[in-house]
């Protein structure tokens, strides 16, 4: 008896601390949701250099597939800071725009096998999912879910990059 109390009030516990952080999700847009995150300063810095940023503040659902700042640091050098500067910024607005879809597409929606996503550029991505493990590309999704009231971030590994860039 005295254990079933203490795995209801764990439970109950959980619970609460759940709701509070989806709830706490929710009130946060895709651009605080990832200023939150804290390892994605890089991607928030070239979403600031283009016209983005509106655009994941709307009310419209998105899901980001969103690299951090260690897969920014795997591209060749220099390529971040070129990126940045104002003549690239079409450049810079298409390789981010690959990275979003006009949808929210929560992990467990994401079942075993492939699908074709069609990218905010137009661009083609493949999602795929094998026994729990799930990638964009040749991306690895590492933290899934981290919901924001206009949509949903994936962490992913790597940058992707539509096939004109590579």
């Amino acid at each position: 008896m005295k254990t079933t109390k203490i795995l209801i009030i764990l439970l109950i516990l959980s619970l609460s601390c759940f709701r509070a952080h989806t709830h706490d999700g929710h009130k946060k847009d895709i651009i605080e949701t990832a200023i939150y995150g804290g390892v994605f300063k890089t991607l928030i810095s070239a979403i600031k250099a283009t016209d983005l940023v509106d655009t994941l503040r709307s009310k419209g659902q998105f899901t980001v597939f969103a690299p951090t700042d260690e897969a920014f640091g795997k591209l060749p050098k220099g390529t971040v800071e070129s990126l940045l500067k104002p003549e690239n910024k079409k450049r810079l607005t298409d390789i981010l725009k690959y990275h979003i879809i006009k949808a929210r597409v929560p992990v467990k929606k994401i079942t075993n096998g492939t699908a074709k996503l069609r990218m905010l550029n137009k661009k083609q991505a493949i999602l795929s999912s094998k026994d729990g493990k799930v990638t964009i590309n040749k991306a690895n999704v590492l933290k899934a879910d981290m919901m924001a009231k206009n949509g949903i971030i994936h962490i992913i590994n790597e940058v992707l990059l539509p096939l004109e860039e590579k």
